[in-house]
Order: structure tokens, then C-alpha cells, then sequence
């Protein structure tokens, strides 16, 4: 915006004011523009050049008295004000406005010789200022415009954060009535309400980005960057550059200064995900930055201070891997901080249910088809199943259920396991043998239907073992 003073005698001093909280705009709502001046031949002249957009809606008011009373009535998005009001004084008045909205962006169109007065305006918090002259109408036109689109952002970004901390509200993230998941929300709350950094475990498909962004966004740093990284797919050499950024000519192909994931994250919180897959010669650099809290770019001299929350999380048993040495035990002991761990959903009993209804739900709303329900046998197929890809898994599984399905309710048939699942995803997880058995036989006993004759006969084991395993409960 343009803040040059221009050095010329003025006759009055006009303050243009934007007024927006408590306005609940849509894009096709017409801007709201009050003008409060008490010379009549002036304030016609503004009424009519500022209708001329149709996106404006003006109305003239000739003192502060009958403004002041309007104001109560509908918050206008802009005011001009006339600054030697015969009633009440601009700069009183501005308070007022100001006082009533400290986010008033204001304008100031100076006819004065008074330059300390128009300066003192743009003190208190005036938007711009203008000298009354020619060029008076087009530069008052631009900047309507300018606060129009400033509106409309304002709208936009609180649009996007009501989504976001609803997205990420406690109540619509956790879902679940475990004993261990109840543990999870105790601990999330408590992470949210302090800047200790947090270490999240789990397998993989269990949410932990999401757990971790939902205390980010529930916590003091929300109004700034949450910045992910997957440390185990940037590349060994390039996750230096990665999280601390470079400098033009750091090295082949650095064509230009490029900024690192801490700086982008500075005043939020940088996610580390997959920490146990960094290497150790690299462990040493980050638990120096994480110290300090500074960092240096690729290439450069430069201290540069950072300010971030550092959460990570790793499907590894990180505590085995300092045994091993493959992971440095100082750096463990600093990324700790509050650990939470996730369960698998194998572990979750009657969460598997309150999550595929969530998921069914969701999927059926964000469509726009009719809502959907679980047969009997739907309810216990879901009950059955050991979910190696965890809640990543339910979700897929639920989905393509929703769209198989030909009436309005899911049946057995309908939920399909081994479309969303492959030999590497059962793999992935980190099982003991005894786990992996059963949960082949498990895989078995869903293929046939819960025939356990025909599934030891696959198999080839013993019958017996099978039934064992059921009574135990462990399948």
C-alpha cells in the first residue's frame, strides 16, 4: 500500500475505515460503505462516485451522531469520515472505531495543513493516507478495492481455520472408547496444553500425523505452520538441505538459496515422521539444532534462530535401536519428551465398529448418497478381522463397501479385506511370529467362511489348534 505523504496545503481530513469483525461476508455480499461528512456537495460527490461499482453499497451520513447510532445497527465493512466534524472531533471518532474493532484499517484523506495530525492518524492505526486532490477519487477507488479483497481473504482464512480446528478438534480426531485409546486422549490434551515436544509410536495406519496435528492445532502455536516431513523418503543426501535449507551454489544443481523445513516451520511445528530411519551421522546435526536452536544452511555461515515444536514418531522400537547402535541414546533422551503410544486396532475391540460407522458415515455425507448401515453379519466380519494396515485399512475397507454395496445396507459380502491389503502391508508390521500365525489363519478362516475344517486342511495344520485359538480368544 502506498504511505508517501505528499507536502500540500489541505483543507480537511477524511478517515476511511474498514470495519469487519463480526461481519459474516459472503463473495456475493456487496461491500457495506458508510460515509460520514458534513459538507453536502462533497459527501454527494463520494456517494456517487463510490456507487458506481455495484459491488458497493453506500450510504451518506451528514454528523458522527446519526453514525454512531447506524453503526448499531449494521457494521459497515468501510467508513469515510470527515475529520472536522462539528460534532465530534475525527480523531475521537476513530477511537471509537478503533475501539469497537482494533482490526480497523483506516484511510486517511488529508485536506489539513496539519501534517502531525494525519501522521498521528496513521499512529493510531489508519490504513493510509491521501492528500485531497485530483488524484483523490482513483486512489480512494483502488483502495476500496484493496479493502474488499482484504475481506474477502480475512473470510477465507477464518473459513479455513473454523475447518481446520474442527478438523483437528479433540472430539472428531480420537474416536473411541478403549482403555488405551482413553489413555491416547489424556495424553494428546495434555501435550496440547504445553510446548513439551512429543514422541508418537505406533504401527503403521494407526494416525499418527493425525494425532500429531491435532496437538498443534489445539495448541498455542495453531495460528502457525505445522510442517511434515517423511524422513524416510527424502533421500540420505539430500535431508540436510531438506530440513535446514541451502545457499545458491551450495552444491551441483543449487541454483538458488533455497529455505529448509525449520525455517519454514519457525513459531509452529515441524512433524518429524519415520525418525528411526535417520541416519545417525545426521542424528548428531539435528540434536545440536534441537539444543541450540539455531540452524545453519547448506553452504552457509549464517546463525539463523528457530523457534519450533518438534514432534516425531516412528513405528520402531527406538529403545532397541540405541541397544543396537543405530540410533544415538543423547538424541533419543532429547526427542522424548511426552511419549504416546498408539494401539493397534487389532487391540481395540468395539472401536473397529465406532470406526467404520464414523468412516461409512463420512464417506456416504462427503458423496452425497444416502446413509448407509451394518447388517449382523457386516458387524461381525468387521469384528473378526485383525487389520494389519490398521485404521488406514478400516477406512479403505469401509469405503469400497459403501460404494459395492446396491441398496442401503452393507452386508458380509460387501466388505472386501484382500483389496485393500498386500503381502507387503502385512510385512510392515511389527508382529511376532505367533502374531503372524494367526493372523494367517485368521486370513483363512475369512476365506472360507469360517470353515475351520477346510481352513486346517489349507493350512496344514491340526484342526484342533484352530479351535484352541478361538477359545482363547486369539482369533
Amino acid at each position: 500500500m502506498d504511505r508517501d505523504v505528499a507536502i500540500e496545503i489541505p483543507r480537511r481530513v477524511l478517515i476511511f475505515g474498514i470495519m469487519s469483525q463480526g461481519n459474516q461476508h459472503s463473495p456475493e455480499r456487496r461491500l457495506l460503505v458508510y460515509i460520514v461528512e458534513d459538507d453536502p456537495w462533497y459527501g454527494e460527490r463520494l456517494l456517487h462516485h463510490l456507487s458506481l461499482n455495484p459491488d458497493n453499497e453506500v450510504v451518506k451520513f451528514d454528523n458522527s451522531k446519526d453514525f454512531l447510532s447506524a453503526i448499531h445497527d449494521r457494521q459497515p465493512d468501510v467508513v469515510t469520515l470527515d475529520y472536522k466534524l462539528p460534532d465530534l472531533s475525527g480523531d475521537l471518532l476513530l477511537k471509537r472505531i478503533r475501539s469497537a474493532n482494533p482490526e480497523t484499517a483506516i484511510i486517511v484523506i488529508s485536506a489539513q495543513e496539519d501534517l502531525a495530525t494525519a501522521l498521528d492518524l496513521l499512529r493510531e492505526g489508519a490504513y493510509d493516507y491521501f492528500v485531497k486532490n485530483d488524484e483523490t477519487r482513483d486512489r480512494l477507488w483502488n483502495a476500496i478495492n484493496n479493502i474488499r479483497k482484504n475481506v474477502e481473504l480475512r473470510k477465507e482464512v477464518q473459513v479455513l481455520r473454523t475447518y481446520v480446528e474442527k478438523q483437528y478438534d479433540f472430539k472428531h480426531l480420537i474416536i473411541g472408547n478403549c482403555e488405551s485409546m482413553k489413555k491416547v486422549y489424556g495424553l494428546v490434551v495434555k501435550a496440547a496444553s504445553t510446548q513439551i515436544n512429543v514422541s508418537i509410536s505406533g504401527e503403521t495406519g494407526t494416525g499418527k500425523e493425525l494425532v500429531a496435528k491435532a496437538i498443534h492445532f489445539n495448541s498455542e502455536r495453531a495460528r502457525n505452520p505445522f510442517v511434515a516431513v517423511n524422513l524416510a523418503s527424502v533421500p540420505r543426501d539430500l535431508l540436510e538441505s531438506e530440513l535446514f535449507g541451502h545457499e545458491k551454489g551450495a552444491f551441483t544443481g543449487a541454483i538458488a538459496m533455497r529455505t529448509g523445513r525449520f525455517e519454514e516451520a519457525h513459531g509452529g511445528t515441524l512433524f518429524l515422521d519415520e525418525i528411526g530411519d535417520l541416519d545417525i551421522t545426521l542424528q548428531a546435526k539435528l540434536l545440536r539444532v534441537i539444543q541450540e536452536r539455531e540452524i545453519t544452511r547448506v553452504g552457509g555461515n549464517k546463525v539463523i534462530p528457530v523457534d519450533v515444536r518438534i514432534i516425531t514418531a516412528t513405528h520402531m522400537n527406538l529403545m532397541e535401536e540405541v541397544r543396537k547402535g543405530r540410533f544415538r541414546e543423547d538424541f533419543f533422551y532429547r526427542l522424548l519428551g511426552l511419549p504416546v503410544s498408539l494401539p493397534p486396532l487389532r487391540e481395540r475391540g468395539n472401536d473397529k465398529l465406532l470406526l467404520a460407522k464414523h468412516f461409512l458415515d463420512a464417506f456416504c455425507a462427503a458423496n452425497k448418497i444416502g446413509k448407509r448401515q451394518f447388517t449382523q453379519e457386516a458387524k461381525d466380519k468387521i469384528m473378526a478381522y485383525r487389520y494389519p494396515g490398521n485404521v488406514r485399512e478400516l477406512k479403505a475397507v469401509i469405503e469400497l463397501a459403501a460404494v459395492m454395496t446396491d441398496g442401503d445396507h452393507i452386508d458380509a459380502e460387501d466388505i472386501s479385506f484382500t483389496a485393500a491389503r498386500t503381502p507387503s502391508d502385512m510385512l510392515d508390521q511389527d508382529l511376532t511370529l505367533d502374531e503372524y500365525n494367526r493372523l494367517i489363519i485368521r486370513h483363512y478362516l475369512d476365506r472360507f467362511d469360517g470353515n475351520v475344517v477346510e481352513a486346517a486342511q489349507r493350512l496344514g495344520i491340526g484342526k484342533s489348534t484352530i479351535y484352541r485359538l478361538i477359545k482363547e480368544g486369539k482369533l
